[in-house]
Parts: C-alpha cells; sequence; structure tokens
C-alpha cells in the first residue's frame, strides 16, 4: 500500500482541468502514493475524465461520487477514506498543479523532522497577489530553520502568526500525517468561505510539530472556486461575509484562553461586518433592496453588526 494518499475534491464544468492536475501527480519524483478522487455531485464526471489515463495510471485511483456536500464536505469524505496503511495525507484541488518535487521535499521534511503538518508555498496570477511565500516567514525573528536545502522552517507560536494573516497557507500545499487526518475534519457547513482556515487552524492546534518549506509545491489555477467567484457586489457576498464571521467566531471559542489571539480574531471579525455592511449601501446606492433576511439573522447572533451599521451611519452623516 502507498505512503501517501492524496485527496481531490472534485466540482468542474470544464473538460481538461483534472487531467492537468493528474499529469502533475504523475510528474512527482516520490511515486509511493495513491490517489482519493471524490466527485462532489460535479456537472462534469470525474470518471469520464480519467478515460484517457493507461491502466497503470487509472489502476491508483479510486473514484468516490457523493451527492453534493461542498468542498469540505468533499474532502471530508476522502480523509473518511483513506487506506489503513497510509501515513499522510496530501489535498490537491482539482484544479492546482504540483511541483515534481512537492511529495518528496514532503516526505522527506515530515519523516526527518518527526512532523505531521508540512505546507510548501504556492504560486498564482495577479489575482492571487495577495498570498505570499513562506521565505516571507523565513525572516521573522523566532524563525528555527531545520533545513536549508530545501528550506525548511518551524514558527514557535505559528497558529498566532496564521491567525494574523493566513495567506501563506493553501490546501493544495498541505500534507498532514496520521495524527490529523484520523481525527481532524472540516467544517462543511461553511461553503462560501473559511473552512480551510477553521482546518488549518485545527491542524495546527492539534499537531506535534508544524514544517514550512520555502520551495514553491504548487501553482494555483483557474477552474471552479467558490470563494474567487464572488465578488464584492455578487448577490452571494453578503452570505459570504456572514460565512467568514461565523467561522471566526468559531475560532475565538476556541481560542479562549489566549488573549492576545482573540484581540486579533475580533479585529477579523468587525471587519467581515463592514464590508457585509458596505456591500448592502452599495445595493441602494444602485437601487436595489439589501437583503434583510440575511441581515436579521446576522443581527439575532451578532448583535454587534448593530453597532456597525450605527458606526457606519454616524460616519456617512456626520459633516
Amino acid at each position: 500500500m502507498a505512503s501517501i494518499t492524496i485527496v481531490i475534491p472534485f466540482y468542474q464544468r470544464q473538460t481538461g482541468i483534472l487531467q492537468r492536475a493528474l499529469r502533475s501527480i504523475s510528474k512527482q519524483v516520490f511515486q509511493d502514493f495513491d490517489i482519493l478522487i471524490v466527485d462532489d455531485e460535479s456537472p462534469l464526471s470525474a470518471v469520464s475524465e480519467l478515460q484517457s489515463l493507461g491502466d497503470a495510471e487509472r489502476a491508483r485511483i479510486t473514484v468516490i461520487r457523493q451527492a453534493n456536500a461542498g468542498p469540505g464536505g468533499a474532502r471530508n469524505t476522502g480523509l473518511d477514506n483513506v487506506p489503513a496503511a497510509s501515513r499522510f495525507v496530501a489535498f490537491l484541488d482539482s484544479d492546482d498543479e504540483w511541483a515534481p518535487e512537492h511529495l518528496s521535499n514532503a516526505f522527506e521534511a515530515l519523516t526527518r523532522h518527526d512532523g505531521d503538518c508540512y505546507w510548501d508555498s504556492i504560486h498564482g496570477g495577479e489575482g492571487f497577489s495577495y498570498h505570499f511565500g513562506i521565505d516571507e516567514l523565513a525572516k521573522l525573528p523566532d524563525a528555527v530553520r531545520l533545513s536549508d536545502t530545501p528550506l525548511i522552517i518551524e514558527l514557535p507560536d505559528i497558529a498566532s502568526v496564521m491567525l494574523k494573516d493566513w495567506s501563506f497557507l493553501h490546501l493544495s500545499c498541505m500534507v498532514i500525517g496520521r495524527p490529523l487526518f484520523e481525527k481532524v475534519r472540516f467544517e462543511a457547513a461553511l461553503r462560501l468561505a473559511a473552512e480551510d482556515v477553521l482546518f488549518f487552524c485545527d491542524c495546527i492546534m492539534a499537531a506535534r510539530r508544524v514544517l514550512l518549506c520555502e520551495d514553491a509545491g504548487a501553482l494555483r489555477g483557474e477552474g471552479v472556486n467558490i470563494f474567487h467567484s464572488v465578488d464584492n457586489d455578487s448577490p452571494e457576498f453578503l452570505h459570504q461575509q456572514f460565512t467568514a464571521w461565523t467561522a471566526l467566531n468559531t475560532l475565538e471559542q476556541r481560542f479562549s484562553r489566549r488573549p492576545q489571539d482573540i484581540v486579533t480574531i475580533r479585529a477579523c471579525k468587525n471587519r467581515a461586518r463592514q464590508q457585509a455592511l458596505w456591500s448592502q449601501v452599495r445595493q441602494l446606492r444602485r437601487r436595489k433592496w439589501p437583503q434583510l433576511g440575511l441581515l436579521v439573522k446576522w443581527a439575532w447572533r451578532d448583535p454587534g453588526i448593530l453597532q456597525s451599521a450605527m458606526q457606519l451611519a454616524v460616519g456617512k452623516f456626520t459633516p
């Protein structure tokens, strides 16, 4: 049996995207892996994308088809079906690609340094400019260098670093060990935002050792992406911000004994409120009704959004 199981959630409409991801897997220097593709009721069948593969490549792949459960639910299904012999799980979004050394760097780092949670960097286009590489974290004064080629570091308080800015983390760059993939799961209900951030946080908090690699392990693709397809004027934007606030509220509960991190989380929650309210102001300016039902639901769970609304009104109408 393979040492690494690769979990790929699949929901796409365009042919060739999954094939491109699988080609990048076939070019891996490290070849001791198997693949679980979870077809999340995709409009384009995952099985149809495998027809061009040879028998040897196809034999490594298991496809599980399920009723649509969102990206977190699809990944959970993958985690629930990892073979007993697998030591690690690597995630790959179906529209992303891996660099040839991604799995070999991960396996070497995790086994050599007794880690159970690993990320390397990701490259993307202009729309991904907010993301930054792990080389930036290596400049922090408390970063500990474990190896130089490739550069592997660890941070004593990576949870706090992540909460301030998690833009250096991406699922397609993540590899986790059995102690994590046996017990940590995605919050599947958070379809529009932040289910990955909660998973990152839970893994970091539960991990024996978190390792970060400077090398780029993945290239970001341009397939169906729920989060990035929602802009500030989309009807789904308010729902997305509410989902983000819900995730942050969960994080606040999990970090309740870390007051320095609570400050960071509450600032993020307030930013979600403000962005949500501004989206509704733009609705009014375009002579469209705001989404009152969701705003009421939000206010019922979070009276703080009423305070943010008052601050917005005061700032708008005070000379």
